[in-house]
């Protein structure tokens, strides 16, 4: 035993009794335990545990990204409700006039965490952006879905499950995309291709030490298994209320670029990393259920056709009806545009199927309890909470158009390119509705940002410039220097 470790005494915890109390924090948000009641628990469990040295508190800018801050456990019990931070420094957040915000804590979205991969002594929590004043920020899409979720529910009762179905691929070597601008290539570890992986080789080491983690987590999961792709993985698990949906997929990508890291590999979500194979995909599982019931089953249609009730085909109308106006919301990078190829079971098509795998809605088969919609058109480095968000709003509320009856056979495809989805979006009335006019310009702003510095014709090869200033790979450093 090295000296520092007889010094140390900081909290590690066995797998099995990480899951059980994940499980059980996440019932308590399920459940809709009042939030002073939880919040009272968690602070008397971080003064009573000595062996915790730090909180994370995470939370996520416009494009997506997640942002990490710890604070040291003794000086967040004294200061929890006055946590500050630049928000200028943040790129879609404030302007350098308007800096600082606050940053609040959502307590019963709270973690803790696995020894071995994110370090002894520490728990994880996800933070509410602020205004000065202490209102909601309404760049922060995860308060913005937060509210709306809660909405629907003090309306009618309704609760939004989603599950989201995310790819990655492996790649060799660490920061293999920040060094692409060296190499102009990623490397496979694997060319197994779907569902197949020797049990001993690193990805399937790979895939089996991640889903470790995402299950002490409270993830519940379901199964996981390499993707059509060389390389490619992808880890399903349990469906779940909206907002707890959405922080899975922030802990679901750090997780898996964490257990990668420590292999001296490369967990990569950019949507199409490597040209002349499957991209990666987010694809979107939704459902309403209203008291206990799901919405979108009716049991009449339910016997050989598609299950779906009248509510279930109004959302879906509604989401073709805007999926131009919202696709930059959902594909919101230059790489993500390679992925909507037809050569590669892209869902670039404006039409719903059950079988149909280039439509950009399916109807999935299912029965009174799955019945549900889902939406194939997201790329992995979509905002998770902005996605849902969006393509909740826009099922409940968005305007339906009718088609022509002379252009009803014709089949409509998805923008091909991030500067027709840009173009579409800023001059989209709905966009502005759905997200207020700062918000709507924001965005549009640092996807053209991000867009000019990259070539408008994608070609056959991968840009090193559309890795470069991906939002989820490049750094304030990088931007900085154009």
């Amino acid at each position: 035993m090295s000296p520092n470790a007889e010094l140390r005494s900081f909290l590690e915890i066995p797998y099995d009794q990480l899951e059980e109390l994940n499980l059980e924090a996440k019932q308590k948000r399920i459940d809709r335990v009042p939030f002073g009641k939880v919040q009272e628990e968690r602070l008397k469990y971080l003064r009573d545990e000595k062996r915790i040295k730090a909180v994370t508190v995470c939370f996520t800018d416009l494009e997506g990204r997640l942002h990490m801050l710890d604070y040291d456990k003794k000086f967040l019990l004294k200061s929890a409700d006055n946590l500050t931070f630049d928000g200028s420094s943040i790129r879609g957040f404030s302007q350098q006039a308007e800096s600082d915000l606050r940053l609040g804590i959502d307590w019963p979205a709270f973690y803790w965490l696995p020894s071995d991969v994110f370090g002894p002594g520490k728990v994880l929590v996800f933070g509410q952006v602020q205004e000065r004043d202490g209102s909601p920020y309404t760049a922060d899409m995860r308060g913005r879905l937060q509210a709306y979720r809660n909405e629907l529910f003090e309306k009618d009762g309704t609760v939004c499950h989603v599950a989201q179905e995310i790819e990655g691929f492996l790649f060799q070597g660490r920061d293999a995309e920040r060094r692409y601008h060296e190499t102009s290539k990623f490397d496979f570890i694997s060319t197994g291709g779907y569902y197949h992986s020797l049990p001993g080789d690193a990805l399937r080491r790979f895939i089996d030490s991640a889903a470790e983690v995402q299950r002490a987590m409270g993830f519940a999961n379901e199964k996981d298994h390499p993707e059509v792709a060389p390389s490619q993985f992808e880890m399903n698990y349990a469906y779940s209320d909206s907002l707890i949906a959405a922080d899975q997929v922030q802990l679901y990508k750090l997780l898996s670029r964490q257990v990668a890291a420590q292999m001296d590999l490369t967990a990569c979500f950019l949507p199409k990393p490597v040209a002349g194979v499957n991209g990666n995909g987010m694809h979107t599982n939704i459902s309403l259920n209203k008291k206990g019931t799901n919405v979108f089953w009716d049991k009449k249609n339910g016997g050989g056709g598609d299950g779906l009730s009248k509510v279930g085909w109004t959302f879906i109308n509604r989401i073709l009806s805007n999926a131009q106006d919202i696709c930059l919301v959902l594909n919101p990078s230059v790489n993500a545009y390679r992925r909507l190829d037809p050569h590669f079971e892209a869902p670039n098509q404006i039409k719903a199927s059950a079988i149909d795998r280039g439509s950009m809605v399916r109807i999935p088969l299912g029965n009174e309890k799955s019945a549900r919609v889902e939406v194939r058109s997201v790329a992995p480095d979509a905002n998770p909470y902005l996605a849902i968000y969006t393509i909740l709003r826009t099922g409940l509320e968005g305007p339906i158009v009718e088609e022509d009856e002379t252009k009803r056979s014709r089949t409509r495809f998805l923008p091909d390119n991030i500067f027709d989805a840009i173009r579409l979006f800023k001059g989209s009335k709905f966009a502005v509705d759905l997200f207020g006019e700062a918000v709507h310009g924001k965005y549009a702003e640092v996807k053209t940002a991000q867009a000019e510095r990259c070539p408008k014709a994608l070609g056959v090869q991968v840009k090193t410039s559309e890795i470069q200033f991906h939002h989820e790979v490049t750094n304030q450093y990088l931007w900085s220097l154009f």
